[in-house]
């Protein structure tokens, strides 16, 4: 009886702990206003978009041309700003680790220079001296340059397919990326403050 008593205890336990952990989470995901989880509902329906537009077969089982779907201009360079981030991820990564640049508050990110001296910085991760070496300043900002670009395009088709957004709500749409860029943001990388003050995340 003790034995079937202390499975059952068990049982409790293990439930009352999975409501517990359940609540936590709700509360979490509460904590985002609307507006924000609108934002995030469009950026991921660009990113599954941008995925399946390179899965696409171009042929059909039958071996006959298939017709893309047709889609406004403004959807089309969504996308393919969308595949541009894609494309610099890995490499906008190692210049947040090594400080080059950081992530400001209008969701944007913000060129410090390249630091390196000759590679020999003991602050330069051993894995990241190549890559180091290998950048110039000029192809650092065009990199920048071209990811800001396609982040701009990104925050305005978030205006163009939410109805209750106009141009004039570009400023808040740039602060919530601002917000989520910086939660994401790792350890070390530099972030702006509200009061426009920059910090390495802790």
């Amino acid at each position: 009886m003790n034995k079937y008593y202390r499975i059952l205890n068990l049982f409790v336990l293990a439930f009352a702990a999975g409501c517990t952990l359940a609540n936590v989470n709700v509360e979490v995901l509460s904590e985002r206003t609307a507006l924000e989880n609108q934002v995030l509902g469009t950026y991921n329906s660009l990113d599954r978009e941008m995925l399946l537009v390179a899965s696409v077969r171009g042929v059909d089982a039958r071996g006959k041309l298939r017709k893309p779907p047709e889609h406004s201009q403004e959807h089309k360079d969504a996308v393919t700003a969308m595949q541009l981030l894609s494309f610099h991820a890995d490499d906008i990564q190692r210049f947040k680790t090594l400080g080059w640049v950081g992530e400001n508050k209008e969701g944007l990110l913000k060129v410090f220079g390249i630091n390196r001296n000759d590679g020999g910085d003991e602050n330069v991760p051993e894995e990241l001296k190549e890559f180091a070496l290998r950048y110039q300043d000029e192809e650092l900002e065009a990199v920048i340059l071209q990811s800001n670009e396609a982040r701009e395009v990104i925050m305005r088709r978030v205006i163009e397919t939410n109805e209750n957004l106009t141009k004039e709500n570009l400023p808040r749409i740039q602060r919530i990326f601002g917000k989520l860029n910086a939660e994401n943001a790792l350890p070390g990388e530099k972030i702006q403050q509200e009061d426009d003050t920059w910090i390495e995340k802790k």
